[in-house]
Order: C-alpha cells, then structure tokens, then sequence
C-alpha cells in the first residue's frame, strides 16, 4: 500500500497534516509542465502513466502542489527523480530510504574510482534529500524520523568514503587491513560525529562536524612513524570527497574544526594526544560539545574505548563549583540579552538568535554537565531525551520540560522549511513581509500574522526558561554577545568587538579564543581560564575604551605570554579593576612600559603599594630605601637583583605618573637620575667589596664615578642610558694591591671599573640595570677605561677639545670616596674656567654641530635632539655661553640646563629675551621628550602621529590637540634656533670670514 498515495488512509487525512498550499502559484504552474515533460519524455510509458494517475489524483496533486509552490529545490529533484517519487507513493518511504541507505554503503567494486564514488554520493545525497522532504511534507516522517534518517544517511556516506579511501591505502601498500571486506574494522581510524550529527538531529541542509583520529597503539599503517602524517592526508581526502562541489552539488559540507586546538593541530590527531589536551587544558565548553559525541564511521570499537577513557573529563564524579562557575560564565557571555523587549520576526536568527535553537541546547547541555557525574542518566544526546531525563529525575520541572520540547520541536520544524526552499544551510528568517508571508504558507498557516504570533511564543517561552538559568549571576555580556566557546566567529560577537572599539575583530577573536584554549602557560589552568571567562568581558571593554585598542590588546596578550601562570594575575584584576585600566592604558599608549611589564610582570604588585602614586622621594630618601632591601642581601648576586628590582620598579613608577601626568618632565628627569645614581652609587660598594676577596686594595687608593650627560644634569629619560667616567688615585704610582692576587695600581682600577660595568650592564633574572657609555672619557673609545685624577686633569688642561669641555659642563661625581670626589669636582671647575679665545670657540661649537648636522642631514621633526632648534642647538647655545664665561664668572656655571639659563641671565649674559624664549622652548622640548621615549619605541614620524597616537601624545603633553601641539614645537624651536643663530652660527661665520681675509692677506 502506498503510503503517500491514499490520504484517507493515513495521517494525512487529518488537515493539520496535510501538505501546505503553495506560496506561489507561477512556480507551482511551471512545475507541473516541467513534470508532464519529464513524464513525456520517459523511457517506460506505463511507468510515467502510473505517475501521471496519481498527480492527477487529489493527494498527488496537493503534494506536488506544495512541492512546485515552495521549494524550488524539492522541485528540481521531484522531476528529475520521478521515479524514485512514485516509488516512495507505491511503497514505504522507510523502505526506500533503508535500500537507498543499504546500497550507499555495500558497493563492493574495489575498482571504483574517486570520481566515481564522489557521483554516486551526491546522486544519493540528492536522493536522501527528496526522500526526507517529501515524507515529512506529507507527514509520513514526524521531525524524529526525518532528522534521523538525515544523520543516518551521513553516516553511511562517511563510511562508503572511507572505505574507499582505505582500500587504496591497502592496495598501494600503506596499510594492513584486518579485513579488507571490512575496511573499517581494527583501522584504528575514529570518526567521531559531534553536534547534530552526533545527536542524531541533523538539520536538512546541515553541514556535519566531525572529529577524526587514530588509535595511538593500534591502527592499520604498517609505517609507525607514519601515521600522523597518514591519518591527516586521509582526512584532507575525506573532506574533499564530502565536501567538494562538482556538477552533480556536494554531499555534506564537513567541519573539523571541534578537534583539539584547530589552530595548532592535524587534521587527524593521535588517541594520545587528544587525551592530553583534554585533562590538561579542555575547556568546560569542550565538555558541553563532547555530550554528543559518538562513532559514526571508522573503527567504531576504538572509537567507543575513546571516549569510555574520556567520560572522566566529560562528567565529573564531584560537583566542581569553579567548573559550575565556568559554565555559568560560558551561558552569560553568550546570553547578550536577558529577557524583555520585542523580539522581531524579520530577519531573526532561529539558531543563535534570541529564544533560538542554541539557548534550548544549551539550556540541556549545562545541566547535564552538571548533574551527569552523579546521575549517569542524563548522559544521553539527543537534546529533547536529555530534557525528558532531566525532569525525570527532578533537575528541572516537568512542565518546563515539555514546553521546551514543544518550542525546540517547532523551531527545528521551522528551521528545516526554511532550507528546504533552496537547500541552503541558512537559520536566518526573511528579511521582508512577503518572505516572511512565503515561509508561513510552507508551514502550513494561512497568513503571515498567525506564524509570526506563534514563533513570538516559542521563542519568548525559550527566552524565559534561559534566562532563568543561573538567574542569581551577574550579566557578562555587557554591550552584547562576547562568545568565545567554540572554533570558529560569532557574527554578533565581531559586531560587539567593533562597537566596543576594536579596528579588526577576527584577529582579537582569535587572540581572546587562544587563551581560552590555553595555547599560553597563563590560561594552562583550569582555574585561570575560569577567572578569565568572567572577566574578559570587562577586560574588552576597558581596553577597547583606549587609544589605540588593537594595538594594545596586541602588546596585552605578548605580556600573558611570558607570564609563568595567571591565576594570580587574573586575581588581581578581579579584586583591583582600575589596576586593569591602567594596564590597558600602558598597552595603548607607553610600548617602553609595556615591554617593561612584559619583561618583568611582578612590577604589577609595586602599583598597589601605598606610596606608589606618592611624589618620587629625594636622593636621600631613595638611598634609605635601597640600603634596607640590599642590607639583608645574602651575597653579591643577590644585591645585583635587588639593585635592579629595586631600579625597575622605581622607573616603572616615574613612568605610570608621567603618563597619568602626576609628574612633570623636570621632575621626571631629576627623579630618573637620582634613581640611576643611587643605584650605582649602591652596587659600587659591593663591586669594590667583592674585588677585593682576591685582589685585595690599593693602600691610600681611591676610587670616583662620575656623571656625564643627561645623569650629570639630571635630565634623563626612561630611554636614557647613563654616561659614565671612571676616576682613581693613588699615593704611590708604582704600588700594588694587598690582596691574594695583588694587581698594579692601573691594573687594579682598569679591571675593577670592568666589573662595575659589568654589574650595572650585565643581565641577571631581573634583567639589566643600564646600558653604560664610556664615549666621553678622556680620549674616548681609544682611551684607558679608567683615569687616574693627575691624567684627567693634564688631559683637559694640554688635550681635550672643546666639545669634550662642552660634556664636562655636565659633570658631576655621584659615587666612590667623598674625598676624591671633591678633588674631581675641583679639576672640572679649574679645567673649565680656563681662559679661551672667543674666536677659536665659537667656530669649534659651530663646527662640532655642523658635523652632527652632516652625520644626519634630514632628521625627523619629531628627532627632538637633532632637528634645528632641537635640544642639541639649544644646549649647546648655554654650553657655549658658561665656557666663553667660566674665566671671568665661575659662579655661571651650572649643570642643569635651566639652572644654567638663569644664571647666565642673572649675569646679563643673555638678554631677559632670550633667558625667557630658550627657558620656554627647552621646558617645551624636555616635556616633549620625556613623553616620546615613554610612548614610543624610538623617533616617530610625523605619519606615526597623524591619528589617534598624535592624539595621545597631545593628552598627555596637556595641549588642545596635536596640530596645536605640533605648532607649538614648531615655533618653539625656531625661536631656539634663531638665538643659535644669533650668539654661535654668525659669530662663527664671521670669525671664519676674518681668518679667511687674513690668510689670503698673508698669502698676497
């Protein structure tokens, strides 16, 4: 009897069930013509008359009415197979079905080519699909039956491709089949369905989601050490024959990408390796998928022992809290909206969209996770089951249960219509009224507004029961969807990322996915990766409220990179969330900061001392500090590592309050130098002590360091190293040390200011102190590393250029014998009050920067130092001023850049004019300064700064905007180099032009 052709003797016959009405007429009329020609055309005239009959009878022509009139994809199948359409009218449709099935997966002809069995699939696919439509059209498969057979119909095109693929592999020699009747048998290769395939509830157009591996000790490749590489070539094969569309469509479309880590494995992972990845770093949403899973092709034994060794992980004996948690936070992210509002027809997602699909899955999912460790009942797959089992054994009301069942049934129903219309994996409603209206007729309802009515209903009911889940736990989903489970982009979650601030979402996906998946030893943890799903959200929000978010989350995931673990980290920015903004703000705007944190993560816990945010304490103060730490110091290593600690954490504290602007660019200068000099001046104690266990000391010797540059004038920045001089003295030239190992007296401090440099360059667990530069000793480069106080003084009195005297204005010692130090600071003041020649000077200073000027002849605007008017003009200008002075007025002489300028002013040597325009210009500059080595790594380009790092830059410099702080600059250093201009070039120029006429004079 058939079953789809009698309607009064099925269920047919009651008219809920009957086949829709068409949608539209036109289409409808077109398909019958093209099934009278197809029928006209047929080899087999008693066949197609057949056909003929029961179009023409009452329930042919309505089923083919609604066939002609929805679904212009069931129509291109119903005429092309017509056949196979009266077959299913004459008999069972579960009958057709199970022979198609039988015939997909017993083809015995080893010969078969791939091309071949990739036809043969798609043929049959296009078979399945006719069949599964038309009997849940007319009503002969409820939505159980018709998922089911979708599902089963995948499976046994999985096993025919692998099969296949198998043979070859045993013909060519690659494998050793235990069975080669039975390919898939002891192959030691697992096909694991997961999703809807695993469940059993394939959707009509459904792509599947598989997870493929191999048994690690036992498979069928006769080469060991091959396997991976095997296996992973297999599974590129198996996709493509699934998955490639050629001329006769595709089979299914194949996903893998639920296998451990996507991003970073094979195709086809090792049974071992899967273990590993699960107790080690599976994520709670990894649980929630494997619920699924199940063998649907392969060696289906292997497959089953797989995942008996894995329900450890998948269902936990205990009820974890964390993990409970974890889940929570898994539902809350994904959960954009909580109740209330009008949910809109048109367009709507009835997969991942509000009271869809995924939220009843979920809704099962999450609390099978929970109770199944304890009740094994609730370990089953199918979504509607495990809402059966849950109220069976009292997890959830009963009532709950059936009208989540209810709604689940009708969404998937309306679901699968809607695929049904093109064969398109789509979950999305109509955009329009009229498409809307077309998909109300192919369910069955009259007019548009009755479907809108009901769908409203099923998707507030699931909308209700979700939110009540876990309704106790805050909101993490903020400004909307952040979901980050999973392997593959939530549209909703891009679109949040881009409203939140993020330039290109995918890649901060990925980034944020890669620490869920704990491919960094920070999220290695479950309990770390737990404490990060609820605190992601506001970790987005906060970083992408920056400057630059990209770039700063960029520089936030190299710093969760070194971190040895996170759970303390992650802690922290729980209980401290404006310790999490400022982090954001160092990874937008100060690179130098953010290496620094980087480096040394542990710089985090000086931010939430008491005092950090407190005005740097003076030189006194600081060298207190730093004697406590190193006094309990065990050796000399350890008070290398406090030393730099202590240095870091100081300089990291400077950098946080310039950025904050809590500290201005003076201030940050005096305080950097006085951080470095009460660091040297603490390693030079132990360095000397430490010398002298073998070397012993030099009777009545004494040793001295000395500050040059930017240390010298207390005017350094974090980009600053330290410019040293060494100076030593000793009663007698020609004595020796008294220790194990005496050493000569030139000997002794050559090697001893080694092992402080050493010390203070070195890297250590805690890095480097600074970088040290010797170039401005006497002699420079090719000079002794230490001078003896005699050398010094006879060297600046008989060789030292002029620009070597312009570095000593500079000079000041911070360290060594108190003694020594004040014999040094009364030879630098003897060497530079000598008497000069003004003429020779000024073209010296002219000359020296013009040398500068050749060695760089288009510097940046934005090269402070280099640029004309920058700070080499401006110093060199005051330099100049104090050493054509020194001689007559001792008392000009200053260190400090500013300090100078006063003093020159109080001596009417620069008029009040240019006291105030180069005191305003170098305030401007060393400001400007101090900002571009904390924001930048090395000299921006005016390009760098033309948007939003400009921006910064003029925040924190306290102007308008940038194009008003690039002005200033501008103005700034012309006005410099106008006084540069004024007091050295033109002298210069015309003591040139004297000595010029004098020497053609003589020469005439």
């Amino acid at each position: 009897m058939g079953v789809l052709l009698d309607l009064s003797r099925s269920e047919l016959a009651r008219s809920e069930l009957a086949p829709p009405e068409p949608a539209d007429p036109r289409l409808c009329e077109l398909g019958f013509a093209a099934w009278e020609t197809a029928l006209a055309e047929a080899a087999d005239p008693g066949e197609a008359d057949r056909a003929r009959v029961w179009a023409a009878s009452e329930p042919g022509r309505r089923l083919l009415s609604a066939v002609f009139g929805n679904s212009p994809f069931l129509s291109k199948l119903a005429i092309a197979e017509w056949r196979l359409l009266l077959r299913l009218v004459e008999h069972d449709p579960d009958a057709v079905f199970l022979d198609l099935v039988d015939a997909v997966e017993t083809e015995t002809d080893w010969n078969e080519t791939q091309a071949v069995l990739m036809r043969r699939l798609r043929l049959a696919r296009g078979c399945v699909a006719l069949i599964a439509g038309i009997a849940e059209l007319a009503g002969s498969w409820s939505l159980e039956q018709q998922m089911g057979a979708l599902s089963r119909f995948a499976e046994a095109a999985l096993s025919a491709a692998l099969r296949h693929l198998l043979r070859a592999a045993h013909q060519r020699g690659a494998v050793r089949l235990a069975d080669p009747q039975q390919p898939e048998q002891d192959s030691g290769l697992i096909v694991l369905g997961m999703g809807k395939l695993g469940g059993g509830e394939l959707n009509y157009s459904s792509d599947i989601d598989l997870i493929l591996l191999f048994d690690s000790a036992q498979n069928a490749v006769i080469a060991p050490d091959d396997a991976q590489a095997f296996f992973a070539r297999l599974a590129r094969d198996l996709v493509r024959i699934l998955d490639e569309r050629t001329g006769d469509g595709y089979v299914f479309r194949t996903d893998l990408r639920l296998r451990p880590d996507p991003r970073s494995t094979p195709l086809a992972l090792s049974t071992a390796a899967a273990l590993t990845y699960y107790e080690s770093v599976g994520q709670n949403w990894e649980r929630a998928a494997l619920i699924k899973a199940r063998p649907v092709a392969g060696d289906r034994t292997a497959g089953k022992r797989f995942l008996s060794e894995l329900q450890p992980f998948i269902w936990r004996k205990n009820l974890d809290f964390a993990a409970i948690a974890d889940i929570h936070s898994i539902k809350r992210q994904i959960q954009a909206h909580k109740g209330g509002g009008r949910i809109a027809v048109e367009g709507h997602d009835i997969k991942t969209g509000r009271g869809g699909i995924r939220e009843v899955e979920f809704f099962a999912q999450t609390q099978q996770l929970i109770w199944g460790g304890r009740i094994p009942k609730l370990r089953v797959r199918p979504t509607c089951t495990a809402l059966r089992r849950l109220a069976a054994t009292g997890r959830i009301d009963p009532a709950t249960a059936a009208r989540l069942t209810e709604d689940y049934r009708f969404l998937r129903r309306v679901e699968h219509r809607l695929q049904m219309v093109d064969d398109a994996q789509i979950h999305r409603l109509p955009a329009d009224r009229d498409g809307i209206a077309r998909l109300a007729i192919f369910l069955g309802y009259r007019d548009a507004d009755a479907f809108a009515a009901d769908l409203r209903g099923h998707l507030a009911s699931v909308e209700r029961h979700y939110a009540e889940l876990f309704e106790e736990a805050p909101s993490l989903s903020g400004p909307g969807n952040l979901v980050f489970t999973g392997t593959e982009d939530d549209p909703e979650t891009l679109a949040t990322l881009a409203r939140l601030g993020f330039a290109d979402p995918p890649r901060v996906a990925a980034m944020v996915r890669g620490w869920h998946h704990g491919r960094i030893r920070a999220t290695r943890s479950q309990r770390a990766r737990e404490i990060l799903t609820e605190l992601v959200p506001d970790l987005l929000r906060v970083f992408g409220g920056t400057a630059n978010a990209d770039t700063a989350l960029l520089r936030f995931d190299d710093f969760l990179t070194r971190l040895p673990a996170g759970v303390q980290l992650f802690s922290l920015f729980h209980a401290n969330p404006s310790l999490l903004s400022l982090v954001a703000d160092i990874m937008a705007e100060a690179p130098r900061l953010a290496e620094n944190l980087a480096q040394r993560p542990a710089l985090l816990d000086a931010v939430l001392t008491a005092g950090f945010s407190a005005a740097i304490p003076d030189r006194e103060s600081l060298a207190a500090d730093l004697a406590a730490l190193t006094a309990g110091a065990r050796d000399y290593q350890e008070i290398l590592d406090i030393v730099r600690r202590w240095a870091n954490e100081r300089r990291f504290q400077v950098g946080v309050q310039l950025l904050r602007r809590d500290i201005d660019s003076a201030r940050t200068g005096v305080a950097l130098a006085d951080i470095a000099e009460t660091a040297v001046a603490a390693l030079l104690p132990a360095v000397m002590a430490d010398f002298a266990r073998m070397h012993g000391q030099v009777p009545g010797g004494a040793f001295s360091v000395v500050a040059m540059g930017r240390l010298g004038s207390r005017e350094m920045s974090l980009a600053s190293d330290i410019d040293l001089i060494l100076i030593y003295d000793a009663v007698e030239d020609g004595a020796v040390s008294d220790g194990f190992r005496p050493l000569p007296v030139s000997t002794y401090y050559t090697r001893l200011s080694q092992r402080l440099i050493s010390a203070i360059t070195a890297p250590t667990a805690e890095g480097k102190l600074y970088e040290v530069d010797m170039r401005l000793r006497p002699s420079g480069e090719s000079g002794p590393i230490a001078s003896s106080l005699a050398a010094f003084a006879q060297y600046q009195r008989d060789s030292a250029w002029t620009w070597e005297h312009m570095a000593l204005t500079r000079a000041r010692p911070i360290a060594g014998d108190a003694d020594l130090q004040r014999r040094v600071r009364d030879a630098l003041t003897t060497a530079l009050c000598r008497p000069r020649d003004p003429g020779r000077l000024v073209t010296d200073v002219a000359d020296m920067r013009r040398r500068i000027a050749d060695n760089l002849p288009r510097p940046s605007p934005w090269d402070l130092r280099n640029r004309r008017g920058g700070l080499i003009d401006l110093e060199f200008t005051v330099q100049y001023l104090m050493l054509r002075e020194a001689a007559e007025r001792p008392d000009i002489l200053r260190r400090e850049t500013d300090a100078a300028l006063d003093a020159l002013g109080a001596a009417r040597i620069l008029p009040p004019q240019g006291v105030r325009e180069l005191s305003e210009g170098l305030a401007l500059l060393r400001h400007l300064r101090a900002l571009l080595a904390l924001l930048f790594d090395g000299t921006p380009d005016a390009a760098a700064l033309a948007g939003p790092v400009g921006a910064t830059l003029a925040r924190c410099a306290g102007a308008v905007d940038f194009p008003h702080l690039d002005a200033d600059m501008v103005a700034a250093c012309a006005r410099v180099r106008a006084w540069y201009e004024r007091l050295i070039a033109r002298p210069a120029r015309r003591v040139s032009q004297s000595l010029d006429q004098r020497t053609g004079e003589m020469a005439r």
